[in-house]
């Protein structure tokens, strides 16, 4: 389990990555996904991404980030995930 802190220090890192813009970044209970984001940068994520694996954690934090960029799953969007998340 990682910490609040860190996870929220790692968003940061990943967002000037994927060279987004982010307000805010809150963990709490959500009931049907792990993560959202607003169109005003606000990031959402559900607790249990703390205990979540790191290589888990990482996918779900750039598919936010990048829904600041582009908010549908388009082509660019894929390609971008794709190009982020591959080892």
């Amino acid at each position: 389990m990682i910490s609040s802190e860190s996870f929220k220090r790692s968003v940061g890192e990943w967002a000037e990555i994927c060279k987004v813009e982010i307000k805010e970044i809150h963990l709490r209970k959500m009931k049907t996904k792990l993560a959202s984001c607003s169109s005003r940068g606000r990031l959402t994520f559900d607790r249990t991404i703390l205990r979540l694996p790191k290589d888990e954690r990482k996918k779900i934090i750039i598919h936010e980030l990048l829904h600041l960029k582009y908010p549908n799953h388009g082509k660019m969007f894929r390609a971008l995930l794709k190009a982020y998340t591959s080892d």
